[in-house]
């Protein structure tokens, strides 16, 4: 076993059993547990620790801090009939954990990106898809599975077992409940469960544990009720939000969010 771009004496606690390549670069206070495989092109930064069975390959670059659970898979060719070989990858920050049998894959094409924020919870069997975008401080929990070109913005929670249809936007600080299918884009700041799935209201337990501002919370509440309850169009109820409610960041986030073209609002 060989490692390179740090000295080895600076690589601390790699298992006899661990297969690292002589390409891949390791930062200081490694730990690699046994059975693990790194392959050529990867860059794992400092203090990042590899439990055991946990393959990392592809061209892909941790970030410092990171721990990789049993039979994490990182960087492995995209689950895409449409991939030709081409050098695509995974981009991951630091802090985050990722538990048992998470996979993370990186774009289709050559040049693309799958990315993973800093400080997120990926439960066990966690699937990330090519082209994905995860914000930072995210809980997926276990097995939500994440198709091609999905965007998570920060501060997410979802819950187990869901599903997330490709090309899906899920909006900063919503929360998903656990057993849903995500066909459509979720709002920033809103509550969401159920099959088919409906949304029930703004993500006040999330905003209130994060210091969001009494105020700034009731600007949210008045913009969520023209948007959802007023029994408006969407281009209807945009343009009545820009005309009465005060616009504060959390407010205009949210119009550009419902603005942009995307798969259609969760409503």
């Amino acid at each position: 076993m060989t490692t390179s771009g740090k000295d080895t004496e600076q690589v601390q606690d790699i298992h006899p059993t661990a297969v690292i390549h002589p390409g891949a670069k390791l930062g200081e206070g490694v730990r690699i547990g046994p059975f693990c495989i790194v392959g050529p092109h990867v860059e794992i930064g400092d203090r990042c620790e590899l439990r055991s069975h946990v393959l990392i390959e592809g061209h892909t670059t941790v970030g410092s801090g990171n721990r990789f659970f049993h039979c994490a898979a990182i960087g492995s060719e995209p689950q895409d009939l449409s991939y030709s070989g081409g050098e695509s990858y995974v981009e991951i920050g630091d802090d985050n954990t990722f538990r048992e049998y998470v996979t993370i894959q990186p774009g289709s094409e050559a040049g693309q990106v799958t990315s993973v924020g800093d400080r997120n919870l990926l439960m066990a069997y966690v699937h990330v898809a090519h082209n994905c975008r995860v914000g930072s401080n995210t809980i997926l929990a276990n097995a939500v599975n994440l198709a091609g070109h999905v965007v998570v913005e920060d501060h997410v929670v979802i819950g187990g077992v869901t599903p997330v249809h490709q090309f899906v936007r899920i909006g900063c600080h919503s929360i998903i409940g656990g057993g849903s299918r995500i066909p459509q884009d979720i709002a920033p700041y809103s509550k969401v469960a159920g099959n088919p799935p409906k949304t029930f209201g703004l993500n006040i337990v999330g905003l209130t544990r994060r210091k969001f501002p009494e105020d700034r919370i009731a600007t949210l509440k008045s913009a969520y009720r023209l948007f959802f309850r007023a029994k408006l169009t969407a281009a209807e109820a945009i343009r009545r939000i820009d005309e009465e409610v005060e616009s504060t960041p959390e407010v205009q986030h949210f119009l550009d969010f419902v603005r942009a073209e995307g798969r259609g609002i969760t409503r």
